[in-house]
């Protein structure tokens, strides 16, 4: 049996918390680490909002609910490119809210350079860098 937490930590909070110990990136940095092959760009927005908005070249789809199953190292549904725990992966979700909990989970698994894109999409593609349809 589990006991609850003295107090409940609301969204905000746990959002702050998590990007305390992520090192998030701005779009024009993700850019530059994935064309030099420094990090692995994972999108998992939901296929509506792929369709509607476009994809960045070169990333990764993951949809959230397979994330962890498809990129631990060690796991027996993991992707081809889930070769190591040092693996930079930088989570892409439309405005850079999920995605920040999206790498704290993957940091549990031990990835422990994941994090996610300031702004997601969005912020992407307001920077004016490359989106296909």
């Amino acid at each position: 049996m589990s006991s609850a937490p003295e107090h409940p930590v609301g969204i905000d909070e746990l959002l702050e918390r998590v990007r305390e110990d992520l090192d998030r990136v701005e779009p024009a940095e993700a850019h530059e680490a994935a064309r030099a092959g420094e990090a692995l760009l994972v999108d998992i927005r939901y296929a509506a909002l792929r369709d509607r908005d476009g994809l960045i070249p070169g990333a990764l789809v993951v949809e959230r609910n397979e994330l962890e199953w498809r990129l631990d190292p060690q796991g027996s549904h993991r992707l081809p490119e889930a070769t190591s725990h040092d693996l930079r992966v930088v989570v892409v979700c439309n405005e850079g809210y999920a995605s920040s909990l999206a790498a704290a989970s993957l940091r549990q698994l031990g990835l422990h350079r994941a994090t996610d894109l300031v702004g997601g999409f969005q912020a992407w593609r307001a920077a004016g860098l490359p989106v296909a349809s």
